[in-house]
C-alpha cells in the first residue's frame, strides 16, 4: 500500500452488499481506496476488493446478539489497540458505520435508536405479547437501551463528525442529542444496471413463474429486517381489510417469522403471505412485485423503496422513512403522514390494484427520479467528507498542542 496515503480504520462487525446499512459502506470503502489506505476491522465481509485494503478478522462469538454484541464492541477496541502498539498502526482517522466502538472520529448515522425505541416501546410491551415471546422481547428492550446509552455518550460529542444519510436523521441528531451543527447528508446510491424498468420487465415472466405466482394476483412486496419497525404488522392488518382483492404478499428478509403466523391466521391471510430469504440480485423479487409497501415506523433511508423506484415499481412509504425525502406524494410515490393508519395504508393499496394507469404512471416518474442517484456521486461524496473529518481532527490537535506549549 502506498503509506504517503491517510490511513483509516473501519470498524464494522460485518460489511457486504445484501444489508441496507452495510451496502452503502461497502461502495463508499471501494471508492475511498484511492485516497486512503483502508483497515478493516470486522467479522465477516463480502463485495469489497480487498486486493486494496487490508482485513482484520475479528473471531465470531456464539450466543444471544446482545452478548455477541458486548464481544465484538471490546474485542475491536482490543485488536486495534494490539496493532497500535506491536504493528505500529496508527490510523489517522476512525470511522464507525453506527455505534462500534468509542474512539469513532467520523460515524455514519444510518438509524437513531433514541427514535426507534420511542416508537417502539409499546409494541414490545410484555403484556402485548404471549408469554412464549417475552425472552424475545427483553432481549430486544435490552439492546435498544444499551446502543441508546451508547449514543448518548457519543453523538453529542462535537469532536466526533457524523455523517448521515437522509435529512432525517440530522434533524433527530438535533432534536435528541443538541447537535446544533449541520451532518452532512450523503444520499444513498443505485446500481443502475441492476435496478430498472427493462431489467424488471427482463426478469418478471421467471420470477412470477418461479414463485408460483398467478397473473391475476396483486403482488405486495416488503424487504428488510427488523419487520416491527418495517411496519408488518400494519400491512397485515391493511391486507385483512381487503381481503376481497387477490392480494399476496412477499416478505424478504432475515427475522424471525414465527412470531407473525399467529396474526396471519387471525386475519385469515393463510397462504396469501410468503416469508423468503434474501438474494444477491434481489432485482429478481422487485421483478415478481405489482407495489412496494413500506410502511416504516422510523427507516433513515432504506436502500429497497428506493430500489424498487429504480426498477419503475410504485411505492408506498411513510413520511417516517427518509425515502420519502425524494418522493412527492401522487406524483412519484405514495407517503404516508401516519406510520400507524391502517385505513390509509388500506386505501393507497386498493388504489394502485384498481388504478393501472396510475401504477403506471407513479411508476415510471419513480425510476425517473431514482435514476438520478448513482454510486459513484455518493462515493465522492464520502471521500470529501472523510478529508474534512480528517483536516477538523488535525486541525483539532494543532489547538491543543499549542495550548499546552502556552502553559
Amino acid at each position: 500500500m502506498n503509506q504517503q496515503k491517510p490511513r483509516i480504520a473501519v470498524v464494522s462487525p460485518f460489511l457486504d452488499k445484501q444489508h441496507g446499512t452495510e451496502r452503502p459502506v461497502v461502495e463508499w470503502l471501494n471508492r475511498a481506496a484511492d485516497s486512503f489506505d483502508i483497515y478493516i476491522y470486522s467479522q465477516q465481509i463480502e463485495g469489497l476488493d480487498m486486493s486494496r485494503m487490508v482485513w482484520r478478522r475479528i473471531p465470531k462469538i456464539p450466543g444471544p446478539h446482545l452478548l455477541r454484541y458486548i464481544w465484538w464492541f471490546a474485542a475491536n477496541h482490543a485488536w486495534r489497540a494490539w496493532d497500535k502498539q506491536f504493528r505500529g498502526r496508527v490510523p489517522d482517522l476512525v470511522y464507525s458505520p453506527g455505534i462500534n466502538c468509542f474512539d469513532a472520529d467520523i460515524i455514519s448515522v444510518h438509524i437513531m435508536f433514541a427514535e426507534l425505541l420511542r416508537r417502539n416501546l409499546h409494541s414490545m410491551r410484555l403484556a402485548e405479547h404471549s408469554w412464549r415471546e417475552w425472552p424475545r422481547l427483553l432481549h430486544r428492550r435490552l439492546y435498544y437501551k444499551l446502543i441508546l446509552k451508547l449514543e448518548r455518550g457519543i453523538y453529542p460529542d462535537p469532536e466526533v463528525s457524523l455523517l448521515v444519510i437522509s435529512r432525517r436523521v440530522s434533524r433527530g441528531l438535533q432534536q435528541f442529542y443538541g447537535r446544533q451543527d449541520p451532518s452532512a447528508v450523503v444520499y444513498f446510491g443505485l446500481d443502475r444496471e441492476a435496478f430498472n424498468p427493462q431489467r424488471r420487465s427482463d426478469l418478471r415472466v421467471v420470477a412470477r413463474r418461479q414463485l408460483h405466482l398467478p397473473d391475476d394476483e396483486f403482488v405486495l412486496l416488503l424487504i428488510g429486517n427488523d419487520w416491527l419497525n418495517k411496519g408488518l404488522p400494519l400491512l397485515l392488518e391493511a391486507m385483512s381489510l381487503l381481503r376481497e382483492l387477490p392480494l399476496h404478499l412477499l416478505v424478504v428478509g432475515q427475522d424471525d417469522f414465527l412470531p407473525y403466523q399467529a396474526l396471519i391466521r387471525e386475519k385469515a391471510l393463510s397462504g396469501r403471505v410468503r416469508f423468503l430469504p434474501p438474494r444477491k440480485d434481489v432485482e429478481y423479487y422487485y421483478a415478481a412485485a405489482d407495489a412496494y409497501a413500506g410502511p416504516s415506523k422510523e427507516d433513515a433511508l432504506p436502500l429497497p423503496p428506493a430500489e424498487a423506484m429504480a426498477c419503475g415499481l410504485p411505492v408506498i412509504v411513510t413520511t417516517q422513512c427518509g425515502v420519502a425525502e425524494i418522493i412527492v406524494d401522487g406524483e412519484n410515490g405514495l407517503v404516508m403522514q401516519d406510520a400507524l393508519d391502517v385505513a390509509d395504508l388500506a386505501s393507497k393499496v386498493k388504489r394502485l390494484y384498481e388504478d393501472r394507469d396510475a401504477r403506471e404512471r407513479l411508476g415510471e416518474k419513480a425510476a425517473e427520479t431514482a435514476q438520478q442517484y448513482d454510486w459513484n456521486r455518493s462515493g465522492r461524496e464520502f471521500v470529501d467528507l472523510l478529508q474534512e473529518a480528517l483536516r477538523k481532527k488535525n486541525l483539532a490537535a494543532s489547538r491543543r498542542t499549542s495550548l499546552q506549549r502556552e502553559l
